[in-house]
């Protein structure tokens, strides 16, 4: 059995490339649950464990990274539904993993705060008409112009992907989670 990381163990990011209320719905729902299935993913760790990489970070940085990357998510979508093309503020993610929260912090307030996060980021969604979600954010470090629709196609599978490294690892370690699972599928 290969033991080499793979770099996507969710899949390939493949976005719905046209608008419609089901795929939307499943999109939401996707975000809606990742809190909770992240949670999973992380239950009952040791700090060890928490600290075994997946490639260049380790599960600990996995974590955190979610959080910061979706709480910058949030703040896009609503720079994006109150102004006219933002340009939005990236970060340099390799770095804000290395600071000390992430690196040693305890994964706990990440994870309470996707919970909230998460809730009240659903009710963004719910909101937004198919016109909403076709309003876009120019993104500095790409040069994109990024729509609310390709964003949430992104983010909700964003929070699958780095779910799947840590169960990837759990997997490969046997250190299984309660319900014995390793997939992250919806």
């Amino acid at each position: 059995m290969d033991q080499t990381p793979p770099d996507n163990p969710a899949g390939p990011f493949e976005p719905v490339s046209t608008f419609d209320i089901a795929a939307r719905d499943n999109l939401i729902e996707i975000v809606r649950l990742a809190p909770g299935k992240l949670r999973e993913a992380v239950s009952g760790l040791t700090d060890e464990q928490l600290d075994t990489r997946y490639k260049n970070w380790t599960i600990r940085q996995i974590t955190h990274h979610i959080a910061d990357s979706h709480l910058h998510s949030i703040i896009r979508f609503k720079w994006t539904l109150t102004e006219q093309h933002p340009t939005i503020k990236a970060y340099e993610e390799a770095d804000w993993v290395e600071l000390a929260d992430s690196r040693i912090g305890a994964v706990e307030p990440s994870l309470a705060l996707l919970d909230g996060l998460h809730l009240k980021w659903v009710q963004v969604l719910e909101s937004l008409t198919e016109e909403q979600f076709a309003r876009t954010f120019h993104h500095p470090q790409s040069g994109a112009s990024v729509s609310l629709w390709l964003a949430l196609n992104n983010y909700a599978w964003h929070g699958r992907h780095h779910t799947a490294q840590i169960l990837w690892l759990r997997h490969r370690h046997g250190w299984l989670n309660s319900t014995g699972g390793i997939s992250n599928r919806k």
